[in-house]
């Protein structure tokens, strides 16, 4: 199986050397990884083929069948220059390619290179949706603009001759059918957490402390609304410390905002953590806040569920699908920022209802374990093969 995406984890070896802060690390990456992971558990060959963005060229062993090659360019702001390298990869791949699985964040290159990839093989096409530029990106940027109408287009045309298309959430595949996408081709499976990474106490990088902690963990990008998490911390009436971690595109103009708050805020700002550490980090957080403007689901809310700690959300995507208010988070209006404040004071002042919504997260992300939902995906090109042979 060749596996098409822009981005993937960062090897081992290049975290410990500090190299990753090149490019943000997020859900994609670790949704990509750990997919790959079971199906390679599960005696599935794969190639990986992704672009080097935050490393270095070349090829590295993925589990007992599989490998990764990244390619491309060191270029920020050329990104789609990745697929160049990889469609020769792809076009001269000497072992034999029976699927091709493309995940399409918000990269145009991805889905042609798919495309290509599956005629060049003669074999079906599987793409999974990460981020429809058709349905999910929005906001007035020239950026958002191109990514709606070019890549929107663009996105409807290749999934038309695909053989299978994943979706993160019922929110997607509802806009598909309501594209003419046949219903027996849209299947709903979202991203998962690894119940093996998850399932260790708190150690000592991370303790908790007081005040609580408020905190946001994830890719920095305008998005993902971390300005109005720093903005809803200005208007909080309970005494709070505001946790901000991550990388990114906006990375500069959360720094800036959270500079100009008043020298006695209490702040801990943190670049990129390694996935292995995210759980720990999680549960020394009282709760975590993901105010996107838009979003296909947010992983980080079903690993955050995963160690019992609470969340403030907003209404957008498919989070409504996982998140139920008042029941395992409470959830918001995108960009209301006096709805976040107040959410988060209702959750600093009652612990009880703190710890009924982190319990019943808890329950809720039993049903999003990575080897279940890997078996989902397998039985998807179980599918997509049995219907070419």
């Amino acid at each position: 199986m060749l596996r098409l995406c822009s981005v993937f984890e960062v090897p081992a070896d290049e975290v410990a050397a500090g190299s990753q802060g090149f490019d943000a690390i997020g859900g994609m990456q670790n949704h990509t990884a750990t997919l790959s992971r079971c199906l390679d558990q599960r005696g599935w060959t794969q190639t990986v083929v992704t672009s080097r963005l935050g490393g270095s060229r070349g090829t590295t062993r993925l589990g007992s069948h599989g490998r990764v090659v990244r390619v491309g360019v060191r270029l920020r702001r050329l990104r789609q220059l990745w697929a160049w390298e990889a469609l020769a990869h792809v076009w001269r791949h000497r072992s034999r390619v029976d699927l091709v699985h493309v995940h399409q964040g918000e990269d145009l290159a991805a889905l042609p290179l798919g495309l290509l990839a599956a005629r060049r093989h003669r074999c079906p096409l599987v793409v999974t949706l990460h981020c429809s530029t058709r349905h999910t990106v929005q906001g007035p940027s020239a950026r958002a603009w191109l990514l709606l109408h070019l890549g929107g287009r663009l996105e409807a045309a290749v999934l038309r001759r695909a053989s299978a298309v994943v979706a993160l959430a019922e929110h997607t595949a509802g806009c598909l059918r309501l594209d003419g996408l046949p219903p027996e081709r849209i299947h709903v499976i979202p991203s998962g957490f690894d119940p093996e990474l998850f399932s260790g106490e708190i150690g000592g990088s991370f303790p908790r402390a007081d005040p609580p902690r408020v905190g946001y963990v994830g890719r920095l990008a305008p998005q993902k609304g971390a300005d109005l998490l720093v903005a809803a911390f200005g208007r909080l009436t309970g005494t709070v410390c505001l946790v901000i971690v991550g990388d990114g595109p906006d990375g500069d103009r959360i720094d800036e905002a959270l500079d100009a708050l008043p020298a006695q805020a209490c702040v801990v700002r943190s670049g990129f953590v390694p996935h292995e550490q995210v759980p720990e980090l999680l549960r020394s957080l009282d709760m975590l806040v993901l105010p996107s403007t838009y979003e296909e689901l947010g992983s980080v809310l079903i690993e955050t569920m995963a160690v019992g700690t609470p969340i403030v959300a907003s209404a957008v995507g498919g989070i409504p699908e996982i998140v139920c208010d008042g029941r395992n988070g409470l959830l918001v209006p995108p960009g209301d920022v006096a709805a976040l404040a107040a959410a988060i004071d209702r959750l600093v002042a009652d612990a009880d209802l703190a710890s009924r919504l982190g319990a019943c997260g808890r329950t809720t992300a039993a049903r999003f374990a990575w080897p279940r939902l890997a078996a989902c995906v397998a039985a998807v090109y179980e599918t997509a093969l049995s219907d070419v042979r």
